[in-house]
């Protein structure tokens, strides 16, 4: 039975990619779409990007894309990929290909003619779907029904596949966590435990970025749980080992009932412990960001709120401590009360106070001291430690009050002060 995209595919209606789709299938050649554009549009989930399969070698894909006017780059020219640039949109366009020989991270191709081999190489069923111009989507693998099923599936032997990259044990989960429903395929899951040491031979980066991708799922609840069940979890994350992934389930849906945006980071604080210590040596040793380590590092060092806590007493924890740090404390704290909440009546009580804290949190605004130090030098202050002390004593007893102590109030102080 045919299937076809036409009609729910309004990508595959720009005028610049059919210009690329004819022109990349001339003089006997061929060109379709593959891989997740097709895929989302089948599950009807959004397209981000378009990518293209074609029978042109890499050099014949760049002259025809310059003979359209488009801008061809040779992203990755030596696994025959070219990103064109057409319209202003990027389209990654491959030449068909077979894996001559891999090492689990990296895979010298051949480039040839049969889209039977080209999709038998890729991953899974779902993501070795092509469609021509018309939208006619071409099956090579048994994809569709699959997508029908919501089901995962490696292409041919698991094992074999995941020998010629190892990053597929987390891609597993992480579209497992995105398309599967139910259990995912046991021979699938078997495979990736049986192999879990490997994706000791990957980058940081990779290994960061595809649980980026798996924690920022609509619910990654249970691929975590089967991740942990295959010992990968604890394998890649091992600070979770002790602390477990009980949380995500009440984190997500509290994301869904309270319009909060689907957060990895916080995510990943749910199921790893606070501890800023075992936080950097997480951080380094995954590589993230500087804005990503530092999040992380400020929410493990940022204590516990309690429900009855007074905005007063939170805005003094806030100015000597980190903002993120506390507004995520509280997130997960209202998220885990919500949970507990449906039988228990003081859980209920403390939801209300961790969401009264955090709106609080959410809009607090940083006071600006009134004093430097040139205020305590008008007052003939000599610059030194003493200077610095009194300086601080003083941003002490304004924290203190509440912020309330104004300007001259402040320089009367420090007056005193300079007399003692």
């Amino acid at each position: 039975m045919s299937v076809s995209i036409a009609g729910r595919a309004d990508w595959l209606t720009d005028k610049h990619l059919q210009r690329l789709l004819a022109a990349l299938a001339e003089g006997g050649e061929e060109a379709r779409v593959a891989g997740g554009a097709v895929r989302n549009t089948l599950m009807g989930q959004s397209v981000a990007d378009v990518d293209i399969a074609t029978t042109c070698l890499p050099e014949e894909t760049i002259r025809r894309a310059r003979a359209e006017g488009f801008k061809p780059v040779p992203t990755g020219i030596e696994h025959g990929t070219i990103t064109v640039v057409a319209g202003g949109k990027p389209h990654e366009v491959t030449t068909l290909r077979a894996d001559v020989e891999t090492d689990g991270r990296r895979a010298k191709v051949s480039f040839g003619r049969d889209w039977k081999l080209d999709a038998e190489r890729r991953d899974f069923t779902i993501n070795a779907l092509y469609a021509d111009a018309d939208g006619t989507v071409v099956d090579l693998v048994g994809g569709i029904a699959d997508i029908e099923a919501r089901r995962l599936r490696f292409i041919g032997d698991p094992e074999a596949r995941i020998r010629e990259d190892y990053l597929r044990i987390l891609r597993f989960f992480r579209f497992f966590a995105w398309y599967g429903e139910g259990r995912p395929d046991a021979e699938g899951l078997k495979a990736c435990a049986r192999l879990k040491e490997g994706l000791a031979r990957l980058s940081a980066e990779r290994v960061w970025s595809e649980l980026k991708k798996l924690l920022s799922a609509p619910d990654p609840s249970r691929a975590l749980l089967w991740m942990r069940q295959a010992s990968v979890l604890t394998t890649v994350l091992p600070e979770s080992e002790k602390w477990g992934i009980d949380a995500i389930h009440g984190l997500t849906k509290a994301e869904k009932d309270l319009g909060w945006v689907a957060d990895p980071l916080l995510r990943l604080e749910a199921i790893v412990p606070p501890d800023a210590a075992r936080m950097q040596t997480l951080a380094e040793r995954l590589r993230f960001s500087t804005d990503e380590a530092h999040r992380l590092r400020q929410w493990a060092l940022s204590t516990a709120v309690e429900p009855k806590t007074t905005e007063g007493e939170l805005a003094k924890r806030l100015y000597r401590g980190d903002r993120q740090g506390f507004v995520d404390r509280l997130r997960l704290s209202l998220a885990a009360a919500r949970m507990r909440a449906v039988e228990d009546n003081d859980a209920l009580l403390e939801a209300g106070g961790f969401s009264r804290l955090l709106a609080f949190a959410l809009k607090w605004e940083k006071p600006v001291f009134p004093l430097k130090g040139a205020d305590l030098a008008a007052l003939g202050a000599t610059p030194g430690p003493k200077l610095g002390e009194i300086l601080r004593n003083l941003e002490a007893e304004w924290i203190d009050a509440g912020f309330a102590p104004d300007r001259g109030t402040l320089l009367e102080r420090a007056a005193q002060a300079l007399e003692t």
